[in-house]
């Protein structure tokens, strides 16, 4: 019996769980997060550190990619995730009360949800893009890589609008009414879409299913980290993912101190900025798969002229701290958005390729090591960004160059990935079982 690889309703339908785990995350940290600072008056730092410990949190993510390539299926790995960060929205949401009552409970209540939900983001993130990896072609990786990332924005963009329009007038039982309407609703709509979707491994040709015995986490670990493609891959996933976010924390503010932005006109440049993506993203999956394949080393050419098309644009935004008034910013931040998007989706593209160097049965564990990675990128970056300006202000008293420093590092960082990416890339193509299977559906 042959297996039959993911058609463009199977890909679609692998994006709509995307949507769900995103319209869960923004409901925690970006409508919570407001929430406990207006309308609590908590100090910031409280949901800046919670959700920076949900990231803390995702360095399980190789675990559970792991307990995944070793059963026979990972779609309920992929419900379990999305059941666990569920749940634990709904108790961040509970400890706001504890919390202005005062004491401790709150805090730990805080804490608990937040835990789960990067247990949830990590066991349901990890085990669905393994199962893109196994059950997706190689001509449609870049596409399908482009589509998931697409629809988990569109999932935060709808969830932001509908729960911004439910909420409204605030209060704390109307606030648990659409958390609750959320998490049941992503839920639900992850169970509809796995549905018959994915084939067992049993039921794949031998070759696949038997390419890797039980194996304990910690020797498939070091087996992975062996590889000098694997183990170069992790460090790009790292240092691109770093540079990607660094800026999230600056952007907004370098508009308003060099270019006397209005918060309204700032927070349109963010979104100037994510359109720019989704351009990117768009580019990608179109012509990523129509042209080359979608293999890792067709997609080097845009992993590549993303990140430095990402280092250009910075290295624009470090002329204009210098310019100021007179710099085209908006078109330099069209510019990042898109090159980020292309670099992103190519390289999200590419580890789909590469989590199958070994077989499916090892796929787990390759995205759960990379998504770490990313994790950790992720909630770090943001941090050394707003701390690098900081302390640049604080000792120079100059918030231009402060500003400059921080984004030619950035471009500094986007062009080691370059070279990273070049070299893992070209060492060789993975093993692809996939390429042995039936024609797509």
């Amino acid at each position: 019996m042959s297996a039959k690889l993911l058609g463009w309703p199977g890909i679609i339908r692998l994006g709509l769980v995307q949507s769900a785990i995103g319209a869960m995350v923004m409901l925690v940290t970006s409508l919570l997060n407001r929430v406990m600072v207006v309308e609590y008056a908590l100090p910031a730092a409280l949901p800046a550190g919670l959700v920076a410990w949900h990231y803390a949190v995702q360095l399980s993510r190789p675990a559970w990619g792991h307990g995944s390539d070793q059963g026979r299926r990972r779609t309920p790995w992929i419900l379990f995730g999305m059941a666990l960060l569920a749940l634990g929205a709904l108790v961040a949401v509970d400890s706001l009360p504890a919390i202005a009552a005062g004491g401790v409970f709150g805090y730990v209540l805080a804490i608990i949800g937040f835990s789960m939900i990067g247990a949830g983001v990590g066991a349901a993130g990890t085990s669905l893009l393994a199962l893109l990896a196994s059950q997706v072609a190689p001509a449609r990786r870049a596409a399908a890589a482009s589509i998931t990332w697409i629809m988990m924005v569109f999932g935060i963009v709808v969830t932001a609008n509908v729960a911004g329009a439910l909420i409204d007038p605030f209060s704390l039982p109307r606030l648990a009414m659409v958390a609750s309407g959320v998490a049941l609703a992503a839920f639900v709509l992850s169970w509809l879409a796995l549905l018959g979707i994915e084939q067992p491994r049993a039921a794949m040709p031998a070759e696949e299913s038997s390419d890797a015995p039980a194996i304990s986490f910690g020797a498939a670990l070091q087996e992975m980290l062996a590889e000098t493609d694997a183990r170069q891959f992790t460090i790009f996933v790292f240092l691109s993912m770093l540079a990607y976010s660094m800026q999230d924390m600056i952007l907004e503010p370098f508009a308003g101190l060099l270019f006397n932005f209005t918060p309204g006109q700032s927070t349109q440049l963010s979104g100037t900025q994510h359109s720019g993506v989704l351009f990117g993203m768009i580019l990608v999956g179109v012509l990523g798969s129509a042209f080359g394949g979608g293999t890792p080393a067709s997609l080097r050419r845009w992993i590549i002229g993303g990140c430095l098309g990402s280092a250009l644009a910075l290295l624009g935004l470090a002329m204009a701290a210098q310019v100021g008034a007179s710099w085209p910013l908006k078109a330099n931040i069209m510019l990042l958005g898109f090159a980020n998007g292309v670099f992103a989706v190519a390289a999200i593209g590419a580890m789909m390729g590469l989590a199958g160097a070994r077989g499916p049965a090892r796929a787990g564990i390759r995205m759960g090591v990379w998504g770490a990675a990313q994790a950790v990128a992720f909630g770090s970056g943001g941090l050394i960004g707003a701390v690098g300006v900081d302390l640049g202000r604080a000792l120079t008293g100059d918030t231009p160059n402060a500003f400059l420093v921080v984004f030619a590092s950035e471009a500094g960082l986007f062009v080691i990935a370059a070279w990273l990416a070049l070299g893992v890339t070209r060492t060789r193509a993975p093993i692809d079982i996939s390429m042995q299977q039936e024609a797509i559906a």
